[in-house]
């Protein structure tokens, strides 16, 4: 029995089984199951297999109401429950459940755009048109040119929490993975992408850690800039009114995070671990707070030591995942960015130890975290965010003794999974 067990956790660590070949044909399997399944919830939450007692909806439907009441002129009521509410029932069923928005009036340009679609119309190009940015972006992240890149990029299974909730977290990895490949090649294109970010602004919060740190002040500058003209043609279209109203919600938006109205299974960062644990929510955002500062420090320390691109990107993706209190299952898009940049930096060499079987675990968790953490308060999606800064953090030790002229244990398995090809696995 120990023997197999060594052997088992031997092969782990050099992952050397994982090769092309099976990452591809894993990847197909799992999207095909993956298919499957989303058609089904798709019937069920319709009532197209049994009646539903009430009507279903999804995040999208929070977007597209604010979106309607900004077209309609009075975009302040975004921010009034009653009036968001009114506006979710009639675009979608009276008997929904009430979808909140947050989000700052930056965001509301977009929703305005698509809410001059049909609900049903707009939900689909939404989604279709976010992945479309998303997906050249994870490919140029990774440096890969086969299209076979697409299967496992498309089997992640956030992929489907996203589509299925209708949220907008490909927006959100495509802005920051896009931002992350132009940093040092066009600092000030770079910037501009970052700063558009302000739409959902606590994903921003270690972008300037990290861009002064590294010395960055060019996109630094431009980020600020970029957030400021958005904001400033916010201003312009909607009014300062509607800021006022969207100051006034988000100041006592914590209490809806705090109380479980959002199941604290679906969190992924260190405040949703201590409340699934049935920790109160002082001691969670203790925890957070802490985090937030550990993590900050790091991503300083690896940027002012002006490390590589791919560990520097991957170090301020994971770390911002840990960071903010407030990351969902379907954050974890970003999750896959680090992933990918961690993978462009072992096309130099190999493989660290433990490296693909983090990757495997970090890949696998959002199907099964929701359940176990619900069923047994096991907070899997947290401890996968985690794994993956640890890796971050591995690969950065590595490249900080080679700087210092420090011999280094040779990498495991030199052959890389996804670039290189006609291997057999």
């Amino acid at each position: 029995m120990l023997a197999a067990l060594g052997v088992f956790l031997s092969a782990l660590k050099r992952g050397s089984w994982l090769g092309r070949r099976r990452v591809l044909a894993y990847a197909k399997i799992l999207l095909i199951l993956e298919a499957i399944t989303f058609a089904f919830l798709i019937a069920g939450t319709h009532g197209w297999i049994v009646p539903l007692e009430r009507a279903t909806t999804t995040d999208f439907a929070s977007f597209y109401a604010a979106g309607s009441l900004a077209d309609a002129g009075t975009p302040a009521l975004a921010y009034d429950q009653a009036a968001h509410y009114g506006a979710e029932q009639r675009a979608t069923d009276p008997q929904i459940e009430y979808q909140f928005f947050y989000y700052p009036p930056v965001y509301l340009l977009l929703c305005a755009l698509f809410a001059h679609l049909p609900y049903l119309v707009a939900f689909i190009a939404f989604e279709l048109a976010t992945l479309a940015l998303y997906l050249p972006v994870a490919r140029a992240t990774a440096a890969e040119k086969d299209w076979a890149l697409l299967v496992p990029l498309l089997a992640f299974p956030a992929v489907f929490w996203t589509l299925g909730l209708g949220q907008n977290s490909f927006l959100t990895a495509a802005l920051l993975g896009l931002a992350l490949l132009l940093v040092d090649r066009r600092p000030i294109l770079s910037g501009l992408v970052f700063g558009l970010l302000c739409y959902k602004p606590h994903f921003g919060l270690l972008i300037p850690v990290a861009l002064a740190a590294g010395g960055h002040w060019r996109a630094f500058a431009a980020a600020a800039l970029s957030a400021l003209l958005v904001v400033g043609l916010s201003v312009a279209l909607f009014g300062i009114d509607t800021w006022q109203s969207f100051l006034t919600v988000a100041s006592g938006s914590y209490a809806t995070y705090e109380s479980g109205r959002i199941d604290f299974a679906g969190f992924v960062s260190p405040f949703g671990t201590v409340r699934l644990l049935g920790g109160g929510p002082a001691f969670a955002y203790l925890v957070q707070t802490s985090t937030t500062i550990i993590v900050a420090g790091l991503i300083a320390f690896i940027w002012r030591k002006g490390l590589s691109l791919p560990v520097r990107a991957a170090s301020l993706a994971t770390g911002t995942l840990l960071a903010i209190p407030v990351v969902l299952l379907y954050d974890l898009m970003t999750a896959f960015i680090a992933m990918l940049w961690l993978v462009r930096a072992a096309q130099s060499g190999g493989y660290r130890p433990w490296q693909k079987a983090g990757f495997g675990f970090v890949f696998i968790v959002p199907i099964f975290s929701r359940t176990f953490g619900t069923a047994f308060h096991l907070p899997l999606a947290p401890l996968a965010t985690l794994v993956l800064f640890a890796l971050v953090l591995d690969s950065a030790r590595r490249e900080l003794a080679q700087h210092r002229g420090e011999p280094v244990p040779a990498r495991v398995d030199p052959v890389m999974p996804l670039p290189e090809r006609g291997r057999r696995a």
